[in-house]
């Protein structure tokens, strides 16, 4: 493939060499850019490109790649994100986390589309990059320090205020929990790159933030009059798909979810919860009583973030509790004390925990508990019910103290410690714990976990249109349903556009809009259905790093033992569930449509069919 790179990209990639403190630069090929566009596809080969398939995520070897994407800083609606690539600790496997604020666009004006984090540092460090390359600087002064307190101690220390942007790490990302995540504390709002262990693998690397200072790159585009006409004429869709969260943030989705009867409980041995108990937590409730200001990422209408102030917690101005993090810590819990709850998430943020992982292990320790799998002397805290618990396992999981040891492994590692039974009781797959979003009542959902790249994330195939309910209560066409889902979702973080505002504003699926917004922005001339292969080619990058590390086939494309053999007990969805009989079929359909093998892997043909032989030959 010829031809020159769009001037909407900065071009290069960086690499920083942790050890010696080398740095190199690397042209993006014209090829690639048109291949897998950016973001989400520009990690995923970077992952291929430089970590060995036998590689530990914590050994020197294994990378930590921060990608934008074409799109940043144009007029296409929040593209304000940027994603972090890696191997996860919990999946042993390729894993992209995304997050917004305003370090994506900075890092976008540096003209570096790819930072690439190879080795360990000697000592606790950050790593400051500019327009002019990086630099490795001594934090050791920093560390034990919460996320939002290394953001303001770096920015202060490069003297350079808001012109530098700031992710970090917290105590549990310096002591490699499993689950730890990184936060940026955006000038406009706080963006966390949430899931899979991003901060544990920075902090094996002996890395607490990264700075970027803004440089002066600004893409061209190939018709920015026909771009911002297109993303102007998608903004009254846009505002009024997004009304609950403009209103509640995601927090909104408490009540509805839970009047459908989806909404895990008590390790989601049911899934629903009195009414009383779903508004003590809910959006509505949050935003009568304790929501200060609304926030938003750079460049974005919605202003879907919130804060908070809690007096009697000790907050001011912390970031609300997002809906996938309610469900977590509080009906998973059986905990309404909606207080504690919000100090409970906060000392997450501040501590740098994925509050979903946490909070369902968490549960299934408590289950665990509860059916006498963990001694009653392992901790005073394991109690269904137990708010004040629930906050100081926050603090005990971050610095691996008491039962925070074993709750810092994640829960698929936690129940190898217990005795055969404590695997019924796990709610993930892959090693990942599952999201919100009911595996059991959302058959699109069954499918879209089992194949997800990700493992037991909703950001491979989507949940929203099945709270619209298509391919909610039935499996016919679904497996291809949660195959071009999972295309949509590769394709939108290689744009690196929120799933919000892409949904609301822009489409659910791959269609003619996103063709015509790309081809605007780059000049190419991609059909719909090239851009949509660009998502399946992604996709199956993802799936080749992990049968190449032994972690995706038939074997793992499978759920939790509740899930596939406990239906729900009661309420709205009651008798919903995925027997194993029913999770093979529809993975043999997926397979089919996607061109794998029997047992999950990309055929030759696929393989070449992608434009992916190249990148298997390296």
């Amino acid at each position: 493939m010829t031809g020159t790179l769009p001037p909407v990209y900065g071009g290069e990639i960086l690499h920083v060499h942790l050890d010696s403190g080398e740095t190199t630069t690397e042209a993006i090929s014209p090829a690639d850019a048109r291949r897998f566009l950016g973001g989400n596809g520009f990690a995923a080969k970077a992952v291929y490109d430089h970590v060995p398939a036998d590689a530990d995520p914590f050994d020197a070897s294994s990378v930590v790649a921060f990608a934008v994407g074409p799109m940043n800083l144009t007029p296409f609606q929040s593209t304000s994100r940027g994603v972090v690539g890696f191997v996860s600790p919990l999946t042993n496997g390729f894993f992209d986390s995304t997050f917004g604020g305003t370090f994506p666009q900075a890092q976008k004006t540096t003209g570096y589309e790819l930072i690439v984090l190879h080795g360990v540092a000697d000592e606790l460090s950050y790593v400051h990059v500019s327009e002019d390359g990086a630099r490795i600087e001594d934090a050791t002064d920093f560390a034990g320090m919460d996320t939002y307190k290394t953001c303001t101690a770096v920015r202060d220390e490069e003297g350079r205020g808001h012109e530098t942007h700031v992710i970090a790490a917290g105590p549990a990302g310096e002591n490699q929990v499993r689950y730890a995540c990184l936060l940026h504390d955006g000038k406009l709002r706080e963006g966390v790159a949430g899931r899979g262990g991003s901060g544990a693998v920075l902090g094996s690397k002996n890395v607490k933030a990264v700075a970027v200072r803004e440089g002066e790159f600004s893409p061209e585009l190939a018709d920015e009059d026909g771009l911002r006409e297109a993303a102007t004429g998608r903004m009254g869709d846009l505002l009024r798909e997004t009304e609950m969260l403009q209103e509640y943030g995601t927090a909104g989705l408490v009540n509805p979810v839970n009047e459908m009867g989806k909404l895990g409980r008590r390790n989601n041995q049911s899934e629903q919860v009195a009414d009383d108990e779903a508004e003590a937590v809910s959006g509505e409730t949050l935003k009568s009583d304790y929501v200060t200001e609304d926030t938003t990422c750079a460049n974005c209408a919605v202003r879907c973030g919130k804060h908070v102030s809690v007096q009697s917690e000790g907050m001011t101005e912390a970031k609300i509790p997002e809906f996938e993090s309610l469900y977590a810590t509080t009906s998973m819990q059986e905990v309404y004390d909606i207080k504690r709850v919000m100090k409970a998430n906060d000392l997450c943020d501040r501590l740098g925990i994925d509050t979903i992982s946490w909070g369902v292990t968490v549960a299934f320790a408590r289950e665990c508990y509860e059916k006498g799998l963990i001694d009653e002397d392992a901790s005073p805290y394991l109690e269904f019910g137990d708010a004040d618990g629930l906050v100081e396992l926050a603090r005990q999981t971050a610095h691996r103290d008491g039962i925070g040891d074993t709750l810092a492994e994640g829960s698929f590692r936690m129940s190898a410690s217990l005795a055969e039974e404590a695997d019924r009781y796990l709610h993930g797959s892959k090693g990942l714990e599952f999201a919100a979003h009911s595996p059991r009542g959302l058959k699109g959902m069954s499918i879209g976990y089992a194949t997800a790249t990700r493992g037991g994330s909703h950001h491979d195939t989507r949940p929203t249109p099945q709270y619209g309910g298509e391919h909610a209560e039935t499996t016919e066409g679904t497996p291809e349903f949660a195959a071009r889902s999972q295309h949509f979702t590769a394709l939108g973080d290689s744009l690196t556009q929120c799933r919000f505002v892409s949904e609301g504003g822009w489409g659910k699926e791959v269609n003619d809009r996103y063709r015509d917004a790309i081809n605007l922005a780059t000049g190419w001339d991609l059909t719909t259905e090239e851009v949509e292969t660009i998502g399946e080619r992604v996709y199956n990058l993802e799936r080749l790093i992990n049968v190449e590390r032994g972690v995706a086939n038939r074997e793992t494309d499978t759920l939790s033992y509740r899930v596939m053999q406990e239906p729900i007990p009661d309420g709205p969805a009651e008798g919903m569930y995925c027997p194993p009989e029913e999770l093979d079929r529809m993975l043999t359909e997926y397979y089919a449509f996607r061109g794998w093998d029997e047992d999950g892997k990309p055929t030759d043909d696929t393989v070449a069919r992608l434009d992916l032989e190249s990148i298997r030959a390296n």
